[in-house]
């Protein structure tokens, strides 16, 4: 009689493997279809992409991406949404906000986060900056949905990292939206310096010798091995 609910189990078991990687199936494919999107939408803007264009992309039928998001302004939401979902995903990796990590090493790890990203999803900045040509409701309802908790984490950080003197004493918005531009800028200016100097925006050592520069100017040495490093000295 015990045995029974064992093999019950055991019987149920090959439908609930299968239930599963179809949703990992789905989850895979909504993926795609948003990464496609966020370079359709880069590349043409809203009014110049199309789903069709965009299932042309991935090799998929048409339905296929409407089944999934029925309108192009219901997808274009969901690609921003997936994007900075997984620069939120990487932040809480990097960064946690229960770490015992100061202010100022967490704003330093999440701007890089934001900048490899940036750097290897290179759309995703032309993405974003499509709709700062016009003012239309997705501007509005991204800073209003997506970008407002964004902020929300970083500013407080800034002022804190402010009041230590570890940072320039500016409106806090204007810091982050110079660091925002200094990680796009090989995305956004990848094509001409290859032309002007020959260097490669996708050359890992050009990536690195460039952040190097960033961080080093603008955040400097990390203050408790400066500190540490006079105590040593004394």
């Amino acid at each position: 009689m015990a045995k029974k609910p064992r093999l019950a189990a055991t019987a149920g078991r090959p439908g609930r493997l299968r239930k599963r990687a179809e949703q990992q199936r789905s989850l895979t494919t909504r993926a795609s279809i948003l990464d496609a999107a966020i370079a359709e939408f880069a590349e043409r803007g809203f009014e110049g992409a199309s789903i069709r264009a965009i299932a042309d992309r991935l090799g998929l039928q048409h339905p296929l991406i409407t089944y999934h998001y029925r309108s192009k302004d219901i997808l274009w939401r969901a690609a921003a949404e997936h994007a900075f979902a997984q620069i939120r995903t990487e932040w809480d990796i990097s960064a946690p906000e229960g770490s015992d990590l100061s202010p100022w090493a967490r704003l330093r790890r999440e701007y890089t986060t934001v900048f490899r990203y940036t750097v290897a999803f290179p759309e995703f900045h032309r993405f974003m900056r499509q709709e700062t040509l016009t003012n239309n409701p997705r501007l509005k309802w991204v800073a209003e949905t997506v970008l407002a908790p964004l902020l929300g984490r970083l500013l407080p950080q800034i002022v804190a990292a402010q009041r230590q003197g570890l940072l320039p004493a500016v409106d806090p918005i204007l810091f982050h939206y110079m660091m925002i531009s200094l990680t796009a800028t090989l995305s956004e200016f990848g094509p001409e310096m290859q032309v002007t100097s020959g260097l490669s925006s996708d050359d890992p050592k050009v990536v690195e010798r460039y952040w190097r520069l960033v961080d080093e100017t603008v955040f400097g040495k990390d203050p408790k091995r400066e500190r540490a490093g006079k105590a040593y000295k004394r």
